[in-house]
């Protein structure tokens, strides 16, 4: 059993650093998934609305802390760093995840947990057997938790805590530095909107009371169909399938912003931005307005809020319309500058380093 013990020590240390480190360089993308799961529980336990919905308020700052978590315990389960509190802390954490991606399962409310951030999307079910496999591993570890031997590793689990602490706050103020979605710099959009391969089917058929499993639909109609299934939908579904850029009439430009250079402007919400960032993002878009890289205004925001929110501020960029969970994946901060050559991610930046257009010409 101790040999037990001590796989499951260091299989949990490892899941935990994976886990933790890949949602702690990007705490706004877990942020987001927490607002989903305090959003969800306040519609379905009114009683509690108000304490969800404060938490829903406090989701990014609370991704921060859970992310940076989840790192230091991996850290301090792999060294066996004061075994006593880690496994507490480890079956806390533990029995708190199981029970979202058991709720977000069973009742199919958030599709994605969000358990590795955008490194690794898994459907609901899998997240929760998943979790469960983690809850067995780590009762071992609580159940053998005085017989582990004790390192004297205190300042490397310090060094971690704040290195873990800074990522997530750097993140946050000047975004990712490592990026798992689909809109990183060097992703190319229009690819990824295409599918990597073609679906290969199995069909579920059943006959005569027996089901069978046939790689081709069969052309003999006693064959009765009950199921499809792709083999390979991670290939065959595109990676971006929301995209999508509209102009005030309701055109879609989405290809018309694969072509050339078009520097972005994301606004997401009007509500935090300050009087700086506004006149910062009026200079830039003035600064390359009738030049061969096209300024344009993103937002989600209801189109004649954000028309008068422009007009008040004499900023001249044009806006255009995109679905707000698709801007929130594109723009970790608000605003968030974003420039695309021929369909290329090629850069990005943060509302607290809105770019000169010396800086952005430097990747021309």
């Amino acid at each position: 059993m101790k040999y037990i013990a001590q796989f499951s020590r260091i299989t949990v240390g490892l899941i935990f650093i994976l886990s933790g480190f890949v949602k702690v360089v990007d705490p706004v993308g877990t942020g987001i998934k927490l607002h989903e799961y305090f959003d969800v529980f306040a519609s379905d336990l009114p009683a509690m609305a108000g304490f969800f919905s404060f938490l829903s308020h406090h989701s990014l700052v609370l991704s921060v802390i859970f992310c940076a978590v989840e790192l230091i315990l991996g850290i301090a389960c792999l060294l066996s760093y004061r075994m006593e509190i880690t496994a507490w802390l480890l079956l806390l954490m533990i029995v708190f995840f199981t029970f979202l991606t058991f709720y977000s399962a069973f009742f199919n409310k958030v599709t994605d947990c969000g358990c590795f951030g955008d490194f690794l999307h898994l459907k609901p079910w899998k997240s929760f057997y998943k979790d469960l496999v983690l809850s067995i591993l780590i009762a071992f570890v609580f159940l053998f938790r005085h017989g582990f031997k004790s390192t004297k590793t205190g300042t490397l689990v310090a060094l971690s805590t704040v290195i873990s602490f800074g990522i997530g706050i750097f993140a946050v103020l000047y975004l990712p530095f490592l990026e798992f979605t689909s809109f990183a710099v060097g992703n190319h959009i229009p690819m990824m909107m295409k599918p990597e391969e073609k679906p290969i089917l199995q069909f579920i058929m059943e006959k005569d009371g027996k089901e069978y499993t046939l790689d081709k639909f069969p052309t003999d109609t006693t064959y009765k169909f009950k199921e499809a299934i792709t083999l390979n939908e991670d290939k065959a579904k595109a990676k971006i399938t929301d995209y999508a850029v509209m102009d005030e009439n309701g055109n879609d430009l989405t290809d018309s912003t694969f072509k050339g250079q078009k520097l972005f402007l994301a606004i997401k919400t009007l509500a935090d931005l300050d009087k700086n960032q506004v006149e910062e993002l009026r200079k830039l878009g003035d600064s390359f307005a009738g030049s061969s890289i096209q300024p344009m205004i993103l937002s989600s925001v209801v189109h004649d809020d954000l028309v008068n929110f422009l007009a008040q501020n004499n900023i001249k960029t044009p806006a255009y319309s995109i679905d707000e969970k698709i801007l929130k994946t594109i723009a970790r901060s608000n605003p968030c500058v974003v420039l695309l050559k021929d369909g290329t991610v090629a850069a990005k930046w943060s509302n607290n380093e809105i770019p000169s257009k010396e800086d952005v010409l430097k990747y021309k």
